[in-house]
């Protein structure tokens, strides 16, 4: 039974968030509303606020908080796209695989040995390029990020390759969005004035997602020729 302590720290962490309201602070509304006193508060205190920022980004990866759009924005726009897109890719990799390692040792193995058609497949493939899968998975962000996290941990998938994979593949979105925070100042004026709240589709538009999904479409192209050479000779 220890082998579930892990996961229910994890359940436990997530439903205090909720009960304590953390969904509201990680929101852009929260960011408008306190923008100015943010950044006050990075400029006076700036090595202190980068370990804080980490800190908060990790627990709220590691407790599957869906969050991590909105925290990498906040650190774009508090740390400037550079600094804040380097911190976010941190701190996202540490809390995605404390999350990846408590759902392993508490489901891996023993859902891995019931799993059966497409799925059973899909692990096949994994284990077969797990760093490959894992990569174009990240790098293209159509599933949730902790969804990610806890899938990844129910295939034969090493920690090693999964940081490795999650770390690079995260780079070019996590960069992206930091470079949206660093900006997002005229988008909180604007839905000031409108009267309304912003929101992350405000600032990603179709045009980005679409250049996700072509990279992730490259980078799965060598997997896709190694796939139909070994059926063609076999």
């Amino acid at each position: 039974m220890t082998r579930f302590v892990p996961v229910g720290v994890v359940l436990l962490g997530l439903a205090l968030g909720y009960a304590f309201g953390l969904q509201d602070y990680l929101s852009l509304g929260f960011l408008a509303e306190q923008r100015q006193a943010l950044r006050s508060y990075v400029d006076a205190h700036s090595l202190w606020s980068a370990v804080l920022f980490v800190s908060v980004y990790i627990v709220a990866v590691a407790f599957s908080f869906p969050a991590a759009s909105i925290l990498t924005i906040f650190g774009g726009f508090l740390f400037g796209w550079l600094l804040g897109g380097a911190l976010v890719a941190v701190a996202a990799t540490i809390g995605a695989s404390i999350l990846f390692l408590a759902t392993r040792s508490a489901f891996g193995s023993f859902l891995r040995h019931r799993v059966d058609g497409v799925v059973k497949t899909l692990a096949e493939g994994f284990r077969e390029n797990a760093f490959g899968y894992l990569f174009v998975i990240r790098l293209a962000p159509v599933f949730p990020f902790f969804v990610v996290n806890i899938a990844a941990a129910l295939f034969d998938i090493s920690l090693g390759r999964f940081v490795a994979a999650t770390f690079l593949g995260i780079l070019p979105g996590t960069f992206a969005y930091a470079y949206l925070g660093q900006g997002v100042d005229s988008v909180l004026v604007a839905a000031q004035q409108a009267g309304r709240e912003a929101e992350i589709s405000d600032l990603v538009t179709g045009e980005i997602t679409l250049a996700f999904l072509a990279l992730a479409a490259i980078a799965l192209t060598p997997t896709i020729v190694r796939q139909l050479r070994r059926r063609g000779s076999g």
